[in-house]
Parts: structure tokens; C-alpha cells; sequence
């Protein structure tokens, strides 16, 4: 944006001092001001230090001297804070839920990404809800949420915008979007959001405005209000990957399954399929009454949003939706305008290669996903056109980390652990594959010249053998 207004200045100005403060960085960009950063590492190589963690695919988070991220073990979700120079734990904090939610079996009751503002930390769990501590650990407030309407279990991730604390809390019935006061928990606003059902991606601050990809279309609020200020329809039906933020441009993607090129199915009003199928006369349609010729694979819960057995209107209008809904990648540049901007802002649209969980990087111009099978695309910013795609050597896996980058380098991790080191560009070059030995799933982070990566059991930290003073 040519101009910054005085909120969004406050709401990045909090973090200004924070080198990773939240999932993927400064305001979720995944772009890093490092340099030093290691093309080589691996469990034997460029290691500084290496700590035993629990259970979870949340991303670690940095403060000046200390590293925040969650795990789960037993019944227990745990908040752990470590030291940064060395990886020693320093505290941590269990949070005993009273209830237990159904999740993907890839996903975790420890998914989200906790924020901080350089002091405190704010946590959110999808089985309990949200809670803050101070840099000691000790709590100040927590907020208990849901239970949540989510067959694969709740997984974005709180971010802060000035003095509030922002949380998309959306699932198949009453989704939300929760501004909370960030020192004292204090729900500042509650904005409704009945047109989607359940997703997965991290809200952005743009502006004055928190910018949500969710269900049918990407959506923006107002920061001090919580109102409802413009739209743009087109996205699929169930989205992952968070929003890129950059000037005064917005970068959304997602990828649901069945809508896809060729899978996508135009299903009649509901009225039709009553008049057709209802046989009992209820106005609603079981699963034995539904036409085979209106049937999609996968769950009947995934389509029966109450959970009790019947499809009604709302139900239909969902799943009607989203057969006809259609995996996409789009850039918006949405000036001051209000409304639904779906034929009049947005610069351009991408229907190939989206990348199914993993959210995009946009990096010195050139735009960036990764689709699992390790297909690497890179597209112009300005209109979309695709400069080079590849699969990457050596990493042809399933992909949930998001791309990060520094230092003239991208990373990228797939499930299985192998680390791509990407030299960015228009026709970008494979320069390493690192091999963690086991699954990888949380985004890495970078400061000053260290990768802080996740695997299943290790949190680690990479650099050379230089100090952090010699990298300033």
C-alpha cells in the first residue's frame, strides 16, 4: 500500500521488535531478514543445538532470547518456552481439556501456532480455547471456546493486530471470527460468519483490516469493529493455506478435494431433490434416500453439518456449493472499495498446481507454492503467468510445511523430512535436499542467521558456526 493508515502501522509496530512472532513470521509472509542462513544441515550436520519435544504440528515462534511452541502428550496440551542460544526448556505449562474433539489422524490437538508481542504469548487450542501467559509462564487469561463442529479438528492460528487478539474459529456450524483484548481477554467483538463451514487458514492484518480465506471466498473485516467490509467469491470449499499479504496486494489460494478441473458437479435446489427423493415426506433426505447420481465420495458427515443423519436446506446448500466449487489460486487488490469485489478487483486467477495444505511465499516478485508430489511453481506477482514449474529432486512427498524463506534461499520440508533449499528467481534451481529422517509437518522459522525446525520428535536449531553478533 502507498499509504500505511496509523492502525495498521500499531498493528505490525507491536511485533516490529519480534523476529518471528507468530505462524510464518512478520504478519504470516514467511520472509525473513537473515543472512548466514545454512543451505547444508540434517540431524548430524550445521547443528547448534537439538531438543527432545512432545507431540504436535504447531510451528515454533521466536522472541528476542526465547522460542514459544506447543505439544501434546497423554491427555495433557502443553505451552513450552525455550531458550533460544541453547534450546533448554525453561518452562512449561499443561492445560488439561474437558472434552476430546475427532481430528484428522495427520492433525493434533497441538496444530496452532501460538503469537507473541516480544512479552507475552498467546496459545490457542482447539479442545480448549485460548489462553495467555507472561515470559515466566505464569497465566493471565484464558478464554475457554467451542467444542467445535470439525471432523479433522481445529488448526488456525491466533494473530495479533494492535491490542487485540485475533481468532477464526471456523467449523461447520456458527463459524466465527473473535477479537479479544490482549491483556485482559475481554471479547471485543464477535463477527458472525454462517456462509462458510469448517476450515483451517490463518487470518492477516492488512491495513485497518483482518484478511480471512475461509469456504466460497476471502473475506475482510474491520480491525477495531469486527464489520464485514468487502468479499471476493471463488475460493473452494474447504481452505488451508493463509492469505500473503504484500502492498497494497492480497495473494489467497486453496485446495479442497473434488474440486478440482473435471470433478465438479452442478446439483439441482433442494426443492427438486425433495420433490424427488424425499419418499417419506420430511422435508429432509436421509442417506438411504439420496440418489446415487447426487452421492460424492467421502463422508456423509462431511456434507451433514448438524450430525443428525438428515440433509435439510442448509445442509444442501452447502453441499451443492461445494461440488460446484473449484480449487483456485487468485490475486485481489482491493483500494478502498466495499462490497462483493469478485468482477472488479481482482488482478488475476490460477487453476493448476494449487497447493492442497501448504500456504504460498511471495518472495522479491516471484510467487510461490508447492503442491504435494513436490511440484514447485513459480509465477509472476503482477499477472499470474507461470514463469517455471518442477517437481523438486529428491523431495517428490506430500508437502503441510509452508515455505519460508531468507537470505536469497528458500525452505520447504515435506512430510517426510526432506528439507528443499530453493534458489529463488524465475526459473528457480534446486540447490540442496536435507534429510531430517523423520515426518516433518510445522513451517520453520528464521532469525538471525538460524532455521528453528520441527520434526516428529526434535525441535532443532541450524546455523553455522558463527555467532548471532557476527551475523547482525
Amino acid at each position: 500500500m502507498k499509504t500505511i493508515t496509523v492502525l495498521a502501522v500499531i498493528a505490525l509496530g507491536c511485533q516490529a521488535a519480534v523476529d518471528w512472532p507468530s505462524f510464518r513470521g512478520p504478519n504470516g509472509s514467511g520472509v525473513a531478514n537473515s543472512i548466514g542462513v545454512p543451505v547444508n544441515f540434517g540431524p548430524n550436520s550445521n547443528v547448534i543445538w537439538k531438543t527432545p519435544f512432545p507431540a504436535g504440528t504447531s510451528s515454533p515462534i521466536l522472541s528476542q532470547d526465547r522460542i514459544f511452541l506447543t505439544g501434546a502428550e497423554g491427555d495433557n496440551l502443553l505451552t513450552i518456552c525455550l531458550e533460544r542460544a541453547t534450546g533448554k526448556i525453561l518452562w512449561r505449562k499443561a492445560i488439561r481439556p474437558d472434552r476430546s474433539e475427532p481430528r484428522h489422524k495427520l492433525n493434533s490437538p497441538a496444530s496452532s501456532t501460538p503469537v507473541t508481542d516480544g512479552e507475552n504469548l498467546y496459545v490457542f487450542f482447539g479442545e480448549f480455547g485460548l489462553v495467555s501467559y507472561d515470559r515466566n509462564g505464569n497465566e493471565r487469561w484464558c478464554k475457554p471456546l467451542g467444542p467445535f463442529t470439525n471432523l479433522h479438528g481445529m488448526a488456525a492460528s491466533p494473530i495479533l493486530a494492535g491490542d487485540k487478539l485475533i481468532q477464526v474459529c471456523d467449523h461447520d456450524n456458527d463459524a466465527f471470527l473473535l477479537a479479544l483484548h490482549k491483556d485482559t481477554g475481554k471479547v471485543l467483538w464477535k463477527a458472525e460468519r454462517p456462509e462458510v463451514v469448517h476450515g483451517f487458514a490463518t487470518p492477516s492484518v492488512f491495513g485497518d483490516q483482518i484478511i480471512v480465506p475461509g469456504s466460497y471466498q476471502l473475506t475482510a473485516y474491520a480491525v477495531e469493529t469486527g464489520r464485514k467490509l468487502w468479499w471476493v467469491r471463488g475460493l473452494t470449499w474447504q481452505v488451508k493455506s493463509s492469505a500473503i499479504v504484500f502492498g497494497d496486494t492480497i495473494y489467497a489460494t486453496g485446495w479442497a478435494p473434488g474440486a478440482d478441473e473435471g470433478q465438479r458437479q452442478l446439483l439441482p435446489p433442494f426443492d427438486e431433490v425433495v420433490k424427488e427423493a424425499d419418499k417419506n415426506a420430511d422435508q429432509k433426505i436421509s442417506s438411504e434416500e439420496l440418489p446415487p447420481k447426487w452421492r460424492h465420495s467421502g463422508s456423509w458427515n462431511f456434507i451433514d453439518l448438524e450430525r443428525d443423519g438428515l440433509l435439510d436446506a442448509r445442509d444442501w446448500s452447502f453441499y451443492r456449493a461445494r461440488r460446484s466449487a473449484q480449487n483456485i489460486t487468485l490475486a485481489v487488490r482491493p483500494g478502498n472499495a466495499r462490497g462483493d469485489l469478485t468482477d472488479t478487483h481482482v488482478l488475476w486467477r490460477y487453476d493448476r498446481s494449487i497447493p492442497q495444505v501448504s500456504s504460498p511465499l511471495l518472495y522479491k516478485g516471484v510467487f510461490y507454492t508447492v503442491k504435494d508430489g513436490g511440484i514447485f511453481t513459480a509465477l509472476d506477482s503482477a499477472t499470474g503467468s507461470v514463469h517455471k514449474q518442477g517437481r523438486l529432486p529428491g523431495a517428490i512427498d506430500s508437502y503441510y510445511s509452508s515455505p519460508v524463506a531468507a537470505d536469497n534461499k528458500i525452505y520447504v520440508a515435506s512430510e517426510t523430512g526432506k528439507v528443499s533449499v530453493i534458489q529463488p528467481g524465475p526459473q528457480w534451481e534446486s540447490l540442496a535436499v536435507n534429510d531430517m529422517e523423520e515426518p516433518c509437518y510445522a513451517s520453520p522459522a528464521i532469525a538471525e542467521g538460524r532455521i528453528y525446525l520441527r520434526t516428529a520428535g526434535w525441535l532443532y536449531c541450524f546455523g553455522t558456526s558463527r555467532s548471532h553478533a557476527d551475523l547482525r
